[in-house]
């Protein structure tokens, strides 16, 4: 087995480790999110109950309880937009895995002998260069959307 291919295995299962880790640390925040949705909820919940119910409070005490509402709804929005990022970046990795794996796959036809490939590993390495095309592509629809997300925020 060649040294560059050891390597190129090797660069292929550390890139592969990377993406499984990232995948994990967006699985963990995806999670954090959702338990502070229920807390804003909960949070929120109460504060409109106390709105509602307590018509003959001082006018200062109504205004804080609306401000600490539009706060949560504030903090509900940010993380709206933080769980969507976060979901654009898993389609991304997504992606990348599924870019690697057809890399590979193309690779290993492209090493084969052109007096040794059969008309149907040929038409095999032009169905994975297809796909690897529309992965590409897919890849860089989704950084437009992010780059349009970005600019628009700014």
């Amino acid at each position: 087995y060649p040294t560059w291919k050891r390597t190129l295995a090797r660069r292929a299962r550390e890139s592969q480790m990377k993406r499984f880790c990232r995948a994990q640390a967006i699985q963990r925040r995806l999670e954090e999110i959702e338990v502070t949705f229920r807390e804003l909820e909960q949070q929120g919940i109460k504060l409109e109950k106390l709105l509602r119910d307590e018509n003959e409070s001082p006018a200062d005490q109504q205004t804080q309880w609306t401000n600490q509402l539009l706060y949560l709804v504030q903090k509900k929005n940010n993380l709206m937009t933080e769980e969507s990022d976060l979901m654009i970046v898993v389609q991304e990795l997504k992606l990348e895995e599924q870019q690697c794996q057809l890399d590979e796959k193309l690779r290993s036809y492209m090493n084969k002998e052109d007096t040794l490939k059969t008309p149907e590993d040929e038409k095999a390495e032009q169905e994975i260069l297809k796909q690897l095309v529309e992965v590409v592509n897919k890849r860089n629809v989704l950084i437009q959307l992010q780059e349009e997300k970005r600019l628009s925020e700014l």
